[in-house]
């Protein structure tokens, strides 16, 4: 299993565990400017930066459609990307703290608790607004007075501090209310997720944990032994056994207009290198649009994306034959070859479900450092997806992680069938307590708590 740490300024290293904000506070000191500074304060000169063009869409199920192939793709479109390396905030996102199961039955009680505390908040009128400027350590200012009275009423900022001076305190109290907002714990605010995390209403926080305490009343507790949950606010996959958390990977999970469901389902098995039957809803809105336009330049559309139109006998059809403007088009069934741009990279994990959605592997890995993953079409898309497999499989000593990991680039396909089970679990817990005393929240991204729309907007 990886180390999971989280990496700080100035070359100090901790390893998250359990009770991870007591780590976060442990340093003081805040990280530099990373890409997920949205906005800077007027002093400092250096550009907003972006997340570059991959950071959209995605294109379809992690690409098709948003390129082509390295010889024929269009300029400036993109089926695969690459995370970048060095950077502290990235790290933070890609190895959360393994934590307690979000369905620990412990996290009933202290969603309970969390929602008594909350209760308190909005009966004296809840917090103060937070002005979208950078606040950084060492100024002083109105603003950093009011940032201090909205962490204090959260139960953030606990500790003594120098009212109107971002001091080490307000830093260590940023970072808790980052973390338990999976946002990257930076100790700054200069980022516009922060910033709009802050200004959620606490009544909308309190209608976030009374929606998600009957969710979790539903299923904690209840699980299988060893389990996949996939909880789509969060936008991560937890593996558990015995109670415990055994990987926790950041996730992709579906945009607003196409929302991932949840479910209950067993893990049936696990596919290596597998085809991509391109869903009928995408055939009609992408495919058949980006075949004609290859046709009207004398190009062949299919070929570029390493795919296959078979017809109703399962006969792969010649594409010279292909009138893209016909109505025969609407009838083929497309799938697209394995090979390293294929829209499920090299891994897809199923389980029979009626949304026909499952989690796997893509060529987008840059998505993965975001610190907002709402892309996908409703599948899950998985960091580190081989350790995933590898965890599903532990028990078949043919299919260790050496073994997975040879499978990539190979395009041999493969498909293991699960021996043991493994429940999967999808579910929308925007808002939970747990036993140490935290209170996490997440964007209500489907809008399925609230009424309003300040629990999505970061």
């Amino acid at each position: 299993m990886p180390k999971l740490k989280v990496f700080f300024k100035y070359g100090s290293r901790l390893t998250i565990g359990g009770l991870a904000v007591t780590l976060l506070c442990v340093s003081a000191q805040p990280l530099s400017a990373g890409p997920f500074n949205m906005f800077k304060s007027r002093d400092d000169q250096a550009s907003p930066v972006t997340q570059g063009t991959t950071s959209g869409s995605g294109g379809l199920f992690g690409g098709l459609f948003n390129g082509g192939s390295r010889n024929t793709q269009p300029q400036g479109e993109i089926t695969r990307s690459e995370l970048p390396t060095g950077d502290p905030e990235v790290a933070m996102i890609l190895n959360p703290g393994l934590g307690t199961p979000t369905l620990a039955r412990g996290n009933v009680a202290a969603t309970k608790t969390a929602i008594q505390q909350y209760e308190a908040i909005v009966a004296q009128g809840g917090w103060p607004m937070v002005q979208p400027v950078a606040m950084k350590p060492g100024r002083r200012g109105t603003n950093i007075q009011t940032l201090q009275r909205r962490l204090q009423i959260s139960g953030d900022l606990t500790t003594a501090f120098e009212p109107g001076r971002y001091d080490n305190a307000t830093v260590a109290a940023v970072k808790r209310f980052q973390y338990t907002h999976g946002l990257p714990a930076t100790g700054v605010v200069d980022s516009k997720a922060t910033v709009a995390a802050l200004n959620v209403p606490a009544s909308t926080r309190l209608a976030q944990l009374q929606a998600s305490l009957k969710r979790l009343q539903s299923l904690a507790g209840k699980t299988t032994n060893r389990y996949i949950q996939v909880n789509v606010p969060a936008a991560q996959v937890e593996a558990v056994r015995g109670g415990r958390v055994e990987l926790r990977n950041t996730a992709v999970v579906g945009k607003v207009e196409h929302p991932t469901p949840t479910l209950s389902s067993k893990v049936s098995q696990v596919k290596f290198n597998p085809y991509w039957n391109v869903p009928t809803s995408i055939v009609k809105a992408d495919l058949i649009p980006k075949g004609r336009q290859f046709a009207s330049r004398g190009e062949d559309m299919l070929a570029a994306y390493h795919m296959e139109a078979l017809d109703r006998n399962g006969q792969i059809v010649d594409p010279r034959t292909i009138d893209w403007y016909g109505n025969e088009v609407y009838t083929y069934r497309y799938r697209q070859r394995p090979w390293e741009e294929n829209s499920l990279g090299y891994i897809k994990i199923d389980f029979p479900n009626k949304d026909a959605v499952y989690i796997h592997d893509t060529p987008l890995k840059s998505l993965f450092g975001k610190a907002v993953r709402f892309e996908s079409h409703g599948c899950v898309r998985t960091h580190n997806v081989d350790r995933l497999a590898a965890w599903v499989l532990d028990n078949n000593p043919s299919w260790n992680l050496s073994r997975i990991q040879s499978l990539r680039h190979t395009s041999q396909q493969e498909n293991v069938p699960a021996t043991q089970t493994i429940g999967v679990y999808f579910t929308y817990i925007s808002a939970w307590g747990t036993p140490d005393g935290l209170v996490h929240f997440r964007p209500d991204i489907y809008n399925l708590d609230t009424r309003g729309t300040y629990a999505s907007n970061y």
